[in-house]
C-alpha cells in the first residue's frame, strides 16, 4: 500500500494498524496524519511502547498516557482509582484519536488494560471508548519481553485488537534501503528464507572495511559503555561535561531522562564520535546525523558532520505534552557518544555506516533491526552473528501474510469509491470529532511574541530569560524571529557597543551569508558561538 493510501484510510476515521519494513515510512505517515488533525483541532494522544519510540513523535508512553504505570492487570479498585482522577479522566474525554507507535514491543496484556480504562473513564462499551486507535509497528522488530516468548506474547492475540475493527495499512514503498543485496536479504529474513546468495552477501561483510567511520551496534548496554568510555580515553585532549536540565512533575521527567536518547551528563572532547540524537531541519541535522567533534571551547560544542557541515549544538528540549500543555521538559546538548550504541536504541535510526556484533543475540528481530540501519549492504560491515541474529518467529512469518491479504482488501475497498466519496468520508470524520477553532480574544501568545512584550520594558536578556523561565539561547531564538518580521526597534536597546561589533560586522561582510562557523574560524574563536549569534542580529 502506497502511503497516501493508508493516510486516506487514517483519515476516514477507522481504526488501523500501519505497518511496513523498515525504512516504509511508517512515523512519516503518522507525522503527516498528526499535523492534519491538529490543523482541524481534533484532541490527540500521541503515545508509543517505549519512552525512546515515544519521543521520535513528541509524545509519552502509553502505560504513563493511560495512567496503568507497570500493572499487569486492573481490578475494580484500580479502576476506581484512576476514575477518581480528574486530569486523568479530562486527558480521555477531550482525546478522539490514540495513536501508540512500536507496538511490536507492548504485550497484548496492556492495549485490554488501555481499553478497559478508555471505557471506563468515557463512560462507554464502545472499543477504545470511541476513540480512533491508530496502531503502527512491525512486527519483524523488536518483541516484547516476555518469560517464554510463546506467540501469545503478540499484540494481535489482544481482545481489544479483535473488538475494534481493524482496517492493516501495509507500506510497501521503501525509503531507506536503495534496492540491491541488503533489501534481498532484509526480504529473505521476513520470507524466513535466507537464499545461498544473501548468506554469501553477509559472510562477505565480516570485518569489512567501511568508506565512512561505522557506528557500532550491540545487542548489550554493557558492551555499548565500555566501548564509548574506551575510545573517549584513547582521545587526547581536555574533557568538557554538559548536565541535563529538568522541569516539570518528577515521575514525568524521571521518564524522560530515562527515555530520551541525550545521557544526562555529556562528557566530550576534541575528536570524540557523537551523534544527534533529535531532529532540526532548522539546524541542519536529523536523528541519527554522524559527526566528530571539533570544538569544546565555546559555550556549546561544535561538530563536523560526516556531510561536512559544521554545527553548533545548541541545547535542545525533550517535552511531555498534553493538549498543548508542557507537562516536563528535559534540555540537554542533543548528542550522545556514538562509537557504539545498542540495537535496541538503534531502531528507528538510519545510519550510513553500521558495524554490527550479533555474535550475542538473545531476541529474534535484533538482527533485522541492526541490518535494516544501513542504506546499503556497502555500508555494513559484522563482527558476527548466531543462529538467534537472523531468526524469525514462525507466527510472525504466518500472521506477515495474513496482514499483507488484509492490507490489499482495504485498498481495494478504496479503490472502489470515488474521490469525492472519500473526500466525504474525511469530512464525516472531521465534522464529528473536529473542533472549532479557539476565538481569536483566547489564541495563545506566540511564545516570541511573549518575549517581545518584555522587551518593550527593556528588561536585560538574563532578566526576560528568568522571567519566562527559558535559556538565553532560546530568548535570542525569539530575537531572531523579531528580526526576520523586521521588528528590530524592540530590541534595539540592548546592542552592544560600536567596538565590539565591529570586527563581527566586518567578518559576517566578507561572507555572502549568515552562518556562523566561518566566522568563527575567521575570529579566531575570539567570541562564543553564542556572542557571535547574538551580535549577529545587530549587523
Amino acid at each position: 500500500m502506497q502511503q497516501d493510501t493508508a493516510l486516506s484510510i487514517l483519515k476516514t476515521g477507522r481504526n488501523v494498524y500501519l505497518t511496513g519494513a523498515a525504512g516504509s515510512g511508517k512515523t512519516h505517515v503518522l507525522n503527516r496524519y498528526i499535523s492534519y488533525l491538529r490543523e482541524h483541532h481534533v484532541g490527540i494522544g500521541i503515545t508509543a511502547s517505549t519512552g525512546i519510540a515515544a519521543t521520535h513523535l513528541g509524545g509519552m508512553t502509553i502505560h504513563a498516557w493511560a495512567g496503568i504505570g507497570i500493572k499487569d492487570f486492573l481490578s475494580e479498585w484500580d479502576l476506581d482509582a484512576l476514575s477518581q482522577r480528574q486530569a486523568l479522566v479530562k486527558r480521555f474525554e477531550r482525546t478522539d484519536v490514540l495513536i501508540i507507535d512500536e507496538v511490536s514491543m507492548l504485550r497484548p496484556e496492556v492495549l485490554d488494560m488501555v481499553d478497559t480504562v478508555a471505557k471506563t473513564l468515557k463512560r462507554t462499551r464502545e472499543p477504545f471508548g470511541g476513540m480512533q486507535v491508530v496502531l503502527s509497528g512491525d512486527f519483524f522488530q523488536l518483541p516484547p519481553v516476555v518469560r517464554d516468548g510463546t506467540a501469545d506474547a503478540f499484540i494481535d492475540t489482544a481482545r481489544a485488537w479483535h473488538e475494534c475493527d481493524i482496517r492493516v495499512c501495509y507500506l510497501t514503498e521503501q525509503h531507506r534501503q536503495e534496492g540491491g543485496a541488503l533489501l534481498s536479504l532484509l526480504n529473505d529474513i521476513r520470507d524466513g528464507d535466507v537464499t545461498d546468495a544473501s548468506s554469501a552477501a553477509l559472510r562477505e561483510r565480516v570485518d569489512a572495511k567501511l568508506a565512512s567511520e561505522p557506528v557500532m551496534l550491540y545487542t548489550h548496554n554493557k558492551n555499548v559503555d565500555s566501548e564509548n568510555e574506551k575510545r573517549l580515553r584513547e582521545v587526547d585532549g581536555t574533557a568538557r561535561t554538559y548536565t541535563m536540565a529538568h522541569k516539570g512533575r518528577k515521575n514525568l521527567i524521571e521518564t524522560l531522562t530515562k527515555s530520551v536518547l541525550a545521557p544526562e551528563t555529556l562528557t566530550l572532547k576534541v575528536g570524540a564520535r557523537v551523534m544527534f540524537v533529535k531532529n532540526s531541519a532548522e539546524h541542519g541535522y536529523a536523528n541519527g546525523t554522524l559527526g566528530e567533534v571539533v570544538s569544546v571551547s565555546g559555550e556549546y560544542p561544535l561538530v563536523r558532520t560526516d556531510a561536512g557541515a559544521e554545527i553548533s549544538a545548541y541545547p535542545a528540549s525533550w517535552e511531555v505534552v498534553d493538549d498543548g500543555k508542557v507537562l516536563a521538559s528535559v534540555t540537554q546538548v542533543p548528542l550522545r557518544l556514538a562509537w557504539a550504541i545498542t540495537v535496541h536504541k538503534s531502531q528507528g535510526m538510519t545510519l550510513g555506516a553500521v558495524r554490527a556484533d550479533l555474535s550475542h543475540a538473545f531476541a529474534p528481530g535484533q538482527g533485522y533491526v541492526a541490518l535494516s540501519r544501513a542504506r546499503v549492504l556497502e555500508g555494513l560491515s559484522l563482527v558476527g552473528w548466531n543462529e538467534t541474529a537472523l531468526a524469525v518467529h514462525p507466527y510472525v512469518r504466518e500472521l506477515d501474510e495474513r496482514l499483507q491479504e488484509q492490507s490489499q482488501h482495504w485498498e481495494r475497498v478504496v479503490e472502489a469509491f470515488s474521490p469525492d466519496r472519500v473526500a466525504s468520508f474525511h469530512a464525516e470524520f472531521i465534522e464529528r470529532v473536529g473542533r472549532d477553532a479557539p476565538p481569536e480574544h483566547e489564541e495563545k501568545v506566540p511564545t516570541h511574541l511573549q518575549t517581545r512584550a518584555l522587551l518593550e520594558q527593556e528588561l536585560s536578556l538574563e532578566a526576560i530569560a528568568q522571567s519566562r523561565s527559558l535559556t538565553i539561547n532560546t530568548i535570542i531564538g525569539h530575537l531572531e524571529k523579531l528580526k526576520k518580521a523586521g521588528d528590530t526597534d524592540v530590541y534595539a536597546y540592548l546592542a552592544p557597543d560600536d567596538a565590539y561589533l565591529e570586527p563581527v560586522r566586518d567578518a559576517f561582510k566578507k561572507r555572502k551569508d549568515d552562518t556562523l562557523s566561518p566566522v568563527h574560524r575567521a575570529l579566531k574563536g575570539a567570541y562564543t558561538f553564542d556572542e557571535l549569534r547574538f551580535a549577529r542580529l545587530f549587523v
